[in-house]
């Protein structure tokens, strides 16, 4: 792994407060005899990301007392209702204090996504101003990755529940996409009938 490469940080998004769930924030859901937290954040460092900051929103204080998370740095995003956005926002932020070159982000409700699939994309790095992002059958999906000449470009746009959506679609050509069908499946973890996904 080159230098650059170990720069390439785990961003993980764990901020929501599972509305559609009953308001039980996903971070805290139980998947293979832990929280759905603690397996999101090994699928990045055992995917190659050298560093993994994790934000928290909804119930944060709980999250950080039950959740083991070494050797992560834990963010707080205190606008978690106001959307995604806001703790891309907030990720990003600190990342930029943290010499990072590529913020790799993974979303704490697809369990589906393993760390092949996050090695796939992080071997995409090429440059700060790299932006690729797993594919399913061509359809771009998670996770994403991000060089830090975008990051600003992104906080601009990051609104709402949108995340990156509007940039990526902006810059599509720009975009690599790197086919992860084969190991990974990108559902999400949003109402109560998908809970049949966690183990």
């Amino acid at each position: 792994m080159t230098d650059d490469e170990n720069r390439v940080a785990g961003l993980l998004l764990a901020a929501g407060g599972g509305r559609r769930l009953g308001g039980r924030p996903k971070a805290l859901l139980p998947h293979r005899g832990r929280l759905l937290v603690e397996h999101a954040a090994e699928v990045l460092r055992a995917g190659g990301c050298a560093s993994v900051h994790v934000v928290l929103g909804a119930r944060a204080e709980e999250v950080r007392a039950r959740a083991e998370l070494p050797d992560c740095a834990l963010v707080d995003n205190p606008d978690w209702e106001h959307g995604m956005g806001t703790s891309l926002r907030a990720g990003l932020d600190a990342l930029a204090g943290a010499g990072a070159r590529a913020a790799l982000v993974l979303l704490v409700d697809q369990p589906g996504i393993g760390p092949e699939a996050v090695a796939r994309v992080r071997r995409a790095y090429r440059s700060p101003r790299s932006l690729a992002s797993a594919a399913y059958d061509g359809v771009r999906g998670h996770p994403v990755l991000f060089g830090a000449g975008h990051w600003a470009g992104i906080a601009a746009t990051a609104t709402g529940d949108r995340g990156a959506r509007a940039y990526l679609a902006e810059h599509a050509d720009a975009v690599e996409l790197v086919e992860c069908g084969d190991v990974a499946e990108a559902y999400d973890i949003d109402t109560e009938a998908d809970l049949a996904h966690l183990e």
